[in-house]
């Protein structure tokens, strides 16, 4: 499914987002379910920049509570509870334990946890604790034991990012936006006075140019935000300050409890998290000035070895590069304040507001998306004259949060437990697919779950153009296992193109892209 680009000649909408990471997506579901008229456009495809290569954490923030920033901790805190009421399906609690191995430890972050849990309030997940060192051990089964006194518990969120994108997209167009990926915006469009009044927009699938109308044009696209802030104004002084995350995918052996391991300092002051995702463990993260930003952006030399050397400091199974299933990297979009160290700088958002009235969202987080939003679009509908409407999106469910399962257990135990879950109440549908078709069913490869029903799926129903749409993000082959998601390109893109209609030459550049994009999460 992908709307045709001649729908949107459709002369002048309310609000014209560029950028569909989870802000700008975000920003559209609050402005359409207001009943504003929306258009996005994203020059890639939806979360191909930092929106798919987070923590996969819905939290409140225990590093902003030990730098002292009680507001923020507060809201993300908030946030994190409104987000699992309205996402069920792909949020969902995590407990954490921090190891303690010196004696203050226990005291310090075990009152430190308490506060975290008494800022959630009402919105809190569970409440922390003490734990003994069998307790510890027993969570964490691979916890090195060598002078471990014991840990502390307490609980945060866990979601999968890029599926959590794709469901806010349907929210999105479910109450009227209009969503468009691979369309680049080239440029703004401006009155006599100076004023944005719109925007130019390629097609990179159909090579098409057209403008588009708007009351307020809303800047949301994260690290690149500056270059579409310099479409206005050529010398606009750089806003974003990006820095690099990076991350290791192991196999579940290295960590096989119920329970994430938080480690409160790092040698370069950050915190640094091991935990049970899907079928993998995830270790993360650096926190790297960079100068440069791409859309594929590469581990730095030495990120991946400070990621291995810690984790051999906390597992008693130390990993080694040949280990590491997957390397994944992310830009985040700080707000520049001046030599301030990355690590310590604020997450707080920030909406900026240009001469000629172009809007810009900077910094945030992903825990904090919908309170980003609702403050953007406050502030655009009174630029741009709308009639004030309230925000609907604290308590509005995002699409598949209902889960209606089949009449069998069977069926249901299928959907919860299995790779169909992320699709909470379209889960129903791809198994219908499949009973129709069990060979759809199969997995393509013996080291992924992916199967033929799923990309079909996102083809047809989730904006699916590429094999890395299909691959790193409508389901996440590429982060669970480069190796075998590369192996499995030439079928997925044999499916795609059958789906889309696209030739052999169509295939064959597809799955030589892939191959390029995956190499870079290849270790070594």
């Amino acid at each position: 499914m992908r709307l045709r680009f001649d729908e949107l000649r459709t002369g002048r909408c309310d609000f014209v987002v560029i950028g569909g990471g989870a802000t700008g997506v975000g920003v559209a579901i609050d402005a359409a379910a207001r009943g504003y008229s929306v258009a996005l456009f994203e020059q890639s495809d939806f979360g191909k920049g930092t929106s798919s290569r987070s923590t996969k954490l819905i939290h409140g923030g225990v590093r902003y509570l030990q730098q002292g920033n009680i507001p923020l901790v507060m809201e993300a805190l908030k946030e994190r509870g409104m987000l699992r009421a309205n996402a069920p399906h792909l949020v969902h609690d995590l407990p954490f334990v921090v190891p303690n191995y010196q004696w203050w430890e226990a005291p310090f972050y075990g009152i430190g946890m308490r506060v975290y849990d008494a800022l959630a309030g009402r919105y809190g997940f569970g409440d922390s604790r003490n734990l003994s060192w069998e307790e510890t051990v027993a969570r964490i089964p691979t916890i090195e034991t060598r002078g471990l006194r014991g840990g502390v518990l307490y609980y945060d969120g866990q979601f999968d990012d890029a599926r959590l994108l794709i469901h806010m997209a349907m929210t999105a167009a479910t109450y009227g936006a209009v969503l468009l990926n691979y369309a680049r915006v080239t440029g703004l469009e401006k009155d006599a006075s100076g004023f944005v009044t719109g925007v130019r927009v390629h097609d990179l699938e159909t090579g098409e140019e057209a403008g588009l109308g708007a009351r307020v044009v809303v800047n949301c696209t994260g690290v690149f935000a500056d270059a579409v802030r310099r479409l206005d104004e050529p010398d606009a002084p750089a806003l974003i300050r990006p820095s690099q995350g990076v991350h290791i995918v192991l196999d579940r052996s290295f960590l096989p409890g119920d329970a994430a391991i938080m480690v409160p300092h790092t040698d370069d002051g950050r915190v640094l998290f091991a935990i049970p995702w899907h079928d993998r463990v995830l270790i993360g993260t650096t926190d790297t000035p960079v100068d440069d930003v791409a859309l594929e952006p590469r581990p730095l030399d030495g990120e991946v070895r400070f990621l291995i050397e810690h984790a051999i400091r906390y597992l008693t199974r130390d990993p080694a590069i040949t280990d590491i299933r997957s390397v994944f990297t992310g830009l985040r979009p700080l707000v520049d304040q001046g030599d301030t160290d990355t690590a310590a700088v604020s997450r707080e958002h920030s909406v900026l507001v240009s001469h000629s009235g172009l809007v810009t969202v900077a910094g945030g987080k992903w825990t904090t998306y919908r309170k980003m939003a609702e403050d953007t679009v406050d502030h655009a509908a009174t630029l741009a004259g709308l009639e004030p409407r309230p925000c609907p999106t604290r308590e509005l469910p995002l699409y598949g949060a209902h889960t209606e399962g089949p009449a069998d257990t069977a069926a249901r135990q299928r959907i919860d437990r299995g790779p169909f879950a992320v699709y909470g109440s379209d889960a129903p549908a791809l198994l219908d697919l499949i009973a129709a078709d069990p060979a759809l069913g199969e997995p393509l490869h013996p080291e992924l779950s992916v199967c033929a029903a799923q990309v079909l799926w996102a083809v047809r129903h989730e904006m699916a153009r590429t094999v890395d749409d299909m691959l790193a993000r409508r389901t996440r082959a590429l982060l669970f296992d480069a190796r075998a998601a590369i192996a499995i390109a030439p079928r997925i893109a044999e499916i795609m193109a059958n789906e889309l209609g696209r030739d052999e030459g169509w295939r064959r550049a597809q799955v030589d892209a892939f191959s390029d994009v995956a190499a870079n999460y290849l270790p070594g």
